[in-house]
């Protein structure tokens, strides 16, 4: 028997979403950079412990004001996957601000942090940055590698199947 589950992507404008959606779905990846506008859903089945579940991913539309995101588009979500771009300490100087309202207005609903394009920043600087703003990522990945792509969603699916 399969379960379907709905899966969100979140987070600032270029900070890989779409890749990370992308190099899950298709384990492709491209250099070309194209706005999502709105929302776009792909789905991949993947078996957890010998169980099918279904993931339907919403890649939303970046923004850095969380509280501008569409309630249609949040609503029913089993889980919240925020994206930062490890690069650009700007995409997540306001993590504990959206972290805050998305735990005030969806309080069941379990939030990853990543931190993606890890390829493109040295791991010390990384790390000095990870600690002057106290961020503990769930994983650190690149969409270009693939480095982590798989193991973050196969981690949420199983924690959204443990949580049913």
């Amino acid at each position: 028997m399969s379960v379907s589950k709905k899966i969100v992507l979140l987070g600032h404008f270029g900070v890989g979403k779409s890749s990370l959606l992308r190099r899950f779905v298709e384990d492709t990846f491209s250099e070309n950079y194209i706005v999502t506008i709105g929302v776009h859903i792909m789905k991949k089945e993947v078996s957890i412990a010998g169980e099918q579940v279904t993931l339907i991913i919403w890649d939303v539309e970046g923004t850095d004001d969380f509280t501008k995101y569409r309630p249609s588009y949040l609503m029913g979500a089993a889980s919240f996957i925020y994206v930062f771009d490890a690069s650009r300490e700007v995409t997540y100087s306001d993590l504990k601000y959206n972290l805050e309202h998305l735990s005030e207005k969806y309080p069941h609903v379990p939030v990853h942090i990543i931190g993606n394009k890890v390829d493109l920043v040295d791991a010390n600087i990384l790390q000095e940055n990870l600690l002057s703003q106290n961020i503990k990522p769930d994983y650190l990945s690149s969409a270009k590698t693939g480095e982590n792509v798989e193991q973050l969603f196969e981690n949420v699916a199983a924690q959204v199947l443990k949580n049913d």
